[in-house]
């Protein structure tokens, strides 16, 4: 990289840190003032500090009787009654999330023209069912509750590496004929983006529609705030998610963490690895990177493409959006090497369905042999605890693999405060040694397999934008078993000498633990 390139990656770096800092700042001083002001009410008038009390045992009432996990209501209820003027005022301003229902109709309405574009699962389901009822149940639940289908006739190849993945990208990426849509939840206008940016831009200058979006948040320290501007007066066209500034915005906790390509409508990739030079080993701040991604081809991009047009077209009023999606979903013939069993899918807060932990669950719910998992980080909710546990009760193999070298140290102790109770009830758990294992995977019983975007954590469960693929009874579940396996190798097992740690550091673990939902 020349200088000027340098100084400018040191610039977006500069200047978006200072941003974040800025806009945090703000936000700090707005609820400190508003706490002050509630503060001072309560104690100048007492009917308005019995009304506090008032509200917050209804809200604490109302909290206990929603339908919702328990980990997430016991964080609520335990702080608005240690601390009722700050539990209640956080609750009100971040509990309820009230505007981003605006939000919601916003998603639903585009939902409703984008969904029933999609194929029927009913014939591709039963086949399924056929080869394994296990399967069959996860499939079937992911069309009844997220809407997208079964695939029989496309092809799934799986990279355990993420610059395997991005160099195949780069190539269909070439070969573009009429669009391009990336997603992803963070750019960094580095080397890894470059070499993409170079053929995006060419493929615009061939009159390609182009599109890019990305993550304020997720980017906000690696480009600058000028992207934008340069990537459209290159003809490559660009949005942003609910961008990051001062404000109290409440939908601001909702971010973007899906990472998709869409080629034509006939290729696709998605997996764990965004687009930043720490993915590909370019730099190495944790160690050895680990991250991994699968292309798809054939009719199950599809769900890909309806994925990105979702987002692309209710992210904002004010953007002109898409008015006829027939463009982007053309009937795509059975590729050569169709195998299996294809489901791409999405998951958003925007509703009551959680259909990233359900997954997770249902895959341990059903297994029989082995249910094999790796995240970045781990902080379950009682349900998926119960799940994990009970199933490796039953005789079940149940194996987590997690980081040996951290990128957040707080998350970290986290993740280490749930091993004690795994470790107990037969879960094995596994630390990848060489650094840091990025990858959001499951497999099960040689017949089932996971590879998206979702963490095993609260953020992606219930808080952000995400889309996963689930595929059965085919070659490419052979091919994650063996990175499990190989992964494995190269991480070291904690369950045989983890034993409960010390009063001090377990305090400490639990008060991160019940403040983990509203991080």
């Amino acid at each position: 990289m020349n200088t000027s390139q340098t100084l400018e990656k040191k610039a977006a770096v500069k200047n978006g840190v200072s941003r974040l800092i800025f806009a945090g700042i703000a936000i700090v001083l707005e609820i400190t003032l508003i706490l002050l002001v509630v503060l001072r009410l309560n104690e100048h008038a007492e009917w308005i500090a019995i009304g506090t009390r008032v509200l917050g045992a209804l809200l604490v009432l109302g909290i206990y009787s929603k339908d919702q996990t328990s980990s997430i209501k016991m964080t609520w209820i335990i702080l608005i009654m240690a601390l009722p003027i700050l539990g209640v005022t956080l609750y009100l301003f971040i509990g309820l999330a009230g505007s981003t229902r605006k939000m919601s109709r916003r998603y639903e309405e585009i939902d409703r023209r984008l969904l029933p574009l999609l194929p029927k699962h009913k014939a591709a389901a039963a086949a399924l069912a056929e080869k394994s009822s296990h399967a069959a149940g996860i499939a079937n639940y992911l069309y009844r509750n997220s809407g997208y289908p079964l695939y029989q006739n496309s092809a799934i190849e799986y990279y355990d590496d993420a610059s395997d993945g991005l160099a195949a990208q780069k190539e269909a990426l070439k070969r573009a004929k009429k669009f391009i849509f990336m997603e992803y939840h963070a750019i960094e206008d580095a080397e890894s983006w470059h070499g993409l940016q170079e053929i995006l831009e060419q493929k615009a200058h061939e009159g390609l529609d182009v599109r890019v979006f990305y993550d304020d948040i997720g980017s906000i320290g690696f480009i600058n705030t000028d992207f934008v501007k340069r990537l459209e007066a290159r003809g490559i066209r660009c949005r942003v998610f609910n961008p990051f500034g001062p404000g109290l915005n409440l939908f601001l906790n909702n971010r973007d963490h899906r990472k998709i390509t869409v080629i034509d409508g006939t290729v696709g990739f998605t997996g764990g690895y965004n687009l930043a030079n720490e993915y590909f080993n370019i730099t190495h701040p944790y160690g050895h990177w680990k991250d991994t991604g699968v292309k798809l081809s054939g009719e199950a991009v599809r769900s890909l493409t309806v994925t990105f047009l979702e987002m692309w077209n209710a992210v904002s009023e004010g953007d002109a959006d898409d008015r006829d999606f027939s463009a982007f979903l053309p009937d795509v013939p059975a590729p050569e090497n169709a195998d299996g069993f294809i489901q791409p899918y999405a998951d958003s807060p925007m509703d009551d369905e959680h259909v990233g932990e359900e997954v997770y669950i249902s895959m341990a719910e059903g297994a029989r042999s082995y249910v094999w998992y790796i995240t970045p980080y781990l902080i379950l909710t009682d349900e998926m605890t119960h799940a994990l546990t009970l199933a490796a009760k039953r005789g079940v193999d149940v194996r987590v693999i997690t980081p040996g070298i951290p990128d957040k140290k707080m998350i970290y102790s986290i993740t280490r405060s749930y091993y004690h109770a795994l470790v107990r009830s037969g879960v094995r758990i596994f630390e990848y040694t060489p650094g840091f294992c990025h990858c959001k995977m499951s497999v099960c019983d040689d017949e089932i397999a996971t590879c998206g975007t979702i963490n095993m954590d609260y953020r992606s469960l219930y808080h952000r934008f995400e889309n996963g693929c689930l595929y059965a009874c085919t070659t490419a579940v052979a091919d994650t078993k063996r990175d499990f396996e190989q992964t494995m190798a190269q991480s070291c097992e904690v369950t045989d000498d983890y034993r409960a740690p010390g009063a001090g550091l377990r305090l400490k673990q639990l008060i991160l633990r019940l403040l983990a939902p509203l991080m």
